[in-house]
């Protein structure tokens, strides 16, 4: 397993199965391999077809799936990926992408996150600015 958090965006699911081989070729532990697309099918299908996860509860925490329940789409989704340690900016800018279709792949260093709380080494593919 590797320690530090890589998030890379995609535009479609072909790019998420390679990109997630690939980081199953550098040492990723696929457990560790998550994908998030905007819509819930898309990133089960995505998941199935990459042999990666989706980000369920053992991430996110009992209380932020409970609370999941009755969140809007977008704050669950941004709810999801605050606990694999994205700041809430960095969620914000990640679920536009998702808004436009793009798919988000995390390459989790496993440690969890709750509250406000993020990991500020996570690496961005691309880079935001």
């Amino acid at each position: 397993m590797n320690n530090q958090t890589k998030v890379y965006i995609v535009n479609t699911a072909r790019e998420a199965e390679a990109k997630i081989q690939d980081l199953a070729n550098l040492g990723y532990n696929r457990d560790h391999l998550y994908v998030l697309a905007h819509d819930k099918k898309r990133t089960e299908h995505i998941a199935e077809q990459a042999a990666a996860s989706e980000i369920g509860v053992s991430e996110e925490g009992v209380f932020t799936a409970m609370a999941n329940l009755f969140r809007s789409h977008g704050d669950e989704l941004r709810a999801k990926m605050t606990s694999m340690g994205v700041s809430m900016q960095h969620a914000e800018m990640l679920e536009r992408e998702l808004d436009k279709g793009k798919i988000v792949i995390f390459a989790w260093s496993g440690t969890p996150y709750d509250g406000d709380r993020y990991d500020p080494d996570i690496i961005y593919y691309p880079p935001f600015l």
